[in-house]
């Protein structure tokens, strides 16, 4: 299976997540969305273990299946599309999940989340990682 973490899925196997963590032992490649990254590190910076989460994330990252995704012109279409149809529908979600959406299907991975606003989204696949 071939994934990519939304942010509240990504904190619970560093909260010890164990069957979080026995799915991903089973994954091809695990993405991680840059905005994914960018909200872990803003969350980094207003906690109190600031340093360890760091150390834990710069570890997660070192892993050979684990990529991390950035956008580029494929996304930024992806991402349109999915505003305009989301607009069109009355069902729109937060901006920086447009953005992890968009990365998904532009990499053709399934997204690990406890969103429910991602199921507005059919054509992405979603899974909770269990």
């Amino acid at each position: 299976m071939r994934a990519a973490f939304d942010t509240n899925r990504l904190t619970d196997l560093f909260r010890g997540d164990a069957e979080l963590g026995e799915f991903l032992g089973g994954c091809d490649q695990v993405g991680v969305p840059f905005v994914v990254l960018a909200e872990m590190k803003a969350g980094f910076l207003g906690g109190t273990r600031s340093a360890a989460n760091e150390r834990l994330l710069a570890s997660f990252l070192t892993r050979e299946t684990v990529v991390v995704l950035y956008a580029d012109r494929e996304t930024t279409e992806q991402y349109a599309r999915l505003f305009v149809q989301l607009k069109r529908a009355g069902t729109p979600v937060p901006d920086n999940d447009l953005w992890i959406a968009a990365l998904c299907l532009e990499h053709d991975l399934a997204l690990i989340t406890r969103d429910q606003h991602f199921h507005k989204i059919p054509q992405l696949r979603q899974t909770a990682g269990r």
